[in-house]
């Protein structure tokens, strides 16, 4: 008889063909399914801390986006955020077809879970139960800052579209500069990807392979959707579900200021948002709250209110 707890792949098939790898752990028939959708160059791999901790709440689904980890490759027009919210819908259709779902997504993933809010709003509330969104936004990227001063942040957003076709059409140049490996690119991750020095030198290491991993090209083709990215209205849809806001307290790719920018009325008052140290555990214990209890957070305030920390 096999083991209802050991790790299964699949793979699921996108409406273009493209098959995406799927990870599960845990009984088909448990009463929870968190099914977690990972960031921007990253991969499914980004979600092991999560799965560890998290695994006694119910089964867990993990799957590499498209392009990204042991997914298939895509065409740049399919490189979209509506494409990969109907990625999403067919993982769900395929892997999860019954049952209460909390919905776990990071950056990408996150903009990924308000685009299936856009397309499928009647899926929150009895199939969608919570959702929580990691260091992601509803939209207005383009005023990102990433922590530099103004005047750099306003130069690198108009040459962002000549850069992104340049990643798509001559890689080969870009992946020579990249410097994959070496004391810039590690310092950069930590800089971006943490916005701290307080970080465990394996989590870096992690996120830096998973980045480096990740095709110029691919960077390219996702670059457009991310800036055109605006779903405050789909955001809508989660008025009435449990919602979480994550944000690390020293994001700079999105900020507090970015991530708390969410239409009215806010989610519902047993919703809430936290400002959290960036390290893969500050995640869990907000998380874990949310099939455990109808008020997930107490409401903290209003977007772009006081800091929110909590410490872990």
């Amino acid at each position: 008889m096999a083991d209802a707890h050991a790790t299964r792949e699949t793979t699921v098939t996108a409406s273009d063909g493209v098959r995406l790898h799927v990870t599960e752990v845990g009984p088909p028939g448990a009463a929870l399914t968190l099914v977690f959708v990972h960031g921007f160059c990253m991969t499914a791999d980004a979600w092991h801390f999560q799965r560890r901790d998290l695994a006694d709440l119910g089964r867990t689904v993990c799957y590499d986006q498209r392009a990204h980890g042991r997914s298939d490759p895509s065409d740049a027009e399919h490189c979209t955020i509506a494409q990969l919210a109907d990625d999403l819908h067919r993982v769900l259709d395929d892997r999860v077809p019954t049952g209460p779902v909390v919905l776990i997504g990071h950056s990408m993933g996150g903009m990924t879970v308000l685009g299936l809010a856009e397309t499928h709003p009647e899926l929150f509330g009895d199939r969608i139960i919570a959702v929580a969104l990691l260091s992601t936004s509803a939209g207005e990227l383009t005023r990102l800052a990433f922590g530099l001063p103004a005047a750099v942040t306003a130069a690198a957003r108009r040459v962002l579209p000549g850069v992104a076709v340049g990643m798509r059409h001559a890689p080969s140049l870009l992946e020579r500069i990249r410097w994959r490996g070496s004391g810039v690119s590690r310092a950069l991750t930590r800089r971006v990807g943490f916005g701290s020095t307080q970080v465990p030198e394996p989590v870096v290491d992690a996120l830096e392979e998973m980045i480096a991993s990740t095709p110029i090209p691919v960077v390219g083709a996702f670059l457009p959707t991310l800036l055109d990215h605006d779903r405050l209205a789909a955001a809508a849809a989660l008025r009435d579900v449990p919602t979480l806001l994550l944000v690390g307290d020293a994001d700079v790719m999105t900020p507090w200021s970015t991530a708390a920018r969410w239409p009215r009325p806010y989610p519902r008052p047993n919703s809430g948002s936290r400002r959290v140290p960036a390290t893969p555990s500050s995640w869990n214990a907000p998380t874990r709250s949310a099939p455990a209890s109808a008020s997930w957070w107490p409401a903290l305030g209003p977007p772009g209110g006081p800091s929110r920390t909590a410490r872990s």
